[in-house]
């Protein structure tokens, strides 16, 4: 990944249910980069999306600079409200492995019209909570780029995906998207 180019982000990681572990990517990018921030909730075991949201606008509120934002799984959900609630200051959304809302009676919560901001949603064929097809529709309504990487579980340290070159280039092709004020191409 370009650093310099990051450099004129600031990039918060919102991990989902049970925080991500120290092989997640997520934990892994934070050591690589140690300027990404880490979005923390008060209870990582209950799905509260008005709570995790609202932990998301806080973590906003500290640093108003240019923004993009690394979500996996639950912290996808609380990203996308607090984005759509204040789109200011937010560049770009990485949203890995979305849960399916209906599991967690949500789906009515959620926009279902493009978000404020470029978006790219990267989905498995092997995740347990989203099944693909399903990925893809909520990829659409928000206007997101959508990527299917395959069978690739949760897209979580179960995966073995050590520190996924492959997600550091999305969220690079955020930056420069963000960087050049062009759109992203689906």
């Amino acid at each position: 990944m370009t650093a310099s180019l990051l450099s004129n982000f600031r990039v918060l990681v919102a991990p989902g249910l049970s925080n991500s572990g120290a092989e997640h990517w997520q934990s892994r990018w934070q050591r690589l980069y140690p300027s990404f921030e880490r979005v923390n909730q008060d209870d990582w075991e209950t799905p509260d999306l008005q709570a995790w949201s609202r932990r998301v606008d806080a973590a906003r509120s500290v640093d108003r600079r240019p923004t993009l934002i690394a979500a996996h799984s639950f912290g996808c959900l609380a990203s996308v409200v607090s984005t759509v609630r204040d789109p200011l200051g937010i560049e770009g959304l990485l949203l890995v492995a979305l849960p399916d809302p209906d599991k967690f009676g949500l789906a009515d919560q959620l926009p279902k019209e493009p978000l404020p901001c470029p978006s790219i949603v990267i989905g498995s064929t092997t995740d347990p909570w989203m099944h693909i097809d399903k990925a893809r529709m909520w990829a659409e309504r928000w206007g997101s780029r959508f990527i299917d990487i395959g069978a690739a579980g949760h897209i979580n340290s179960e995966s073995g995906l050590g520190d996924w070159i492959f997600g550091q280039q999305q969220l690079q092709l955020l930056a420069e998207t963000a960087h050049n004020g062009s759109p992203l191409s689906l």
